[in-house]
């Protein structure tokens, strides 16, 4: 192997800028079609459960707390997604979407992970009762 098309190639890119993007400090928009989080629009949801069923990851939870009021909780484990979108796909009322703004979803725990959509005194209620059985269990 000669030598010369090696140090030809070496002086070329000394004075080229770096392909490489300074992630963390310099963030470019990210693409419309992204999948990132799962998002939900309880005000359309009908509680047919057709997301839950269809979700090949079982990353999907949906808690009936009352049908006749639409009152659920949607239980969301982005650990289990692998954003594949079938939710999305399946929903008829068109309440779940991913979302492209927010898909940075990195961390060190496992707590950040599950997430709970709907009404914040629903949540509250459901939390309640969740950790009177874990007591009673114990």
């Amino acid at each position: 192997m000669s030598v010369g098309p090696m140090i030809s190639d070496l002086l070329r890119s000394l004075f080229k800028q770096p392909a490489t993007e300074l992630y963390p400090f310099v963030k470019t928009p990210a693409p419309i079609r992204l999948r990132g989080k799962l998002m939900w629009d309880p005000t359309n949801c009908t509680g047919c459960q057709l997301c839950v069923k269809d979700c090949p990851a079982n990353a999907i939870e949906l808690i009936v707390i009352d049908k006749a009021n639409k009152r659920f909780i949607m239980n969301y484990h982005a650990d289990h997604c692998i954003y594949c979108a079938q939710c999305v796909v399946s929903c008829r009322f068109n309440c779940l979407r991913l979302s492209n703004e927010d898909w940075e979803l990195a961390a060190a725990q496992k707590q950040p992970f599950v997430m709970y959509y709907g009404k914040e005194e629903d949540i509250a209620l459901f939390m309640e009762q969740a950790a009177k059985a874990g007591a009673e269990q114990a």
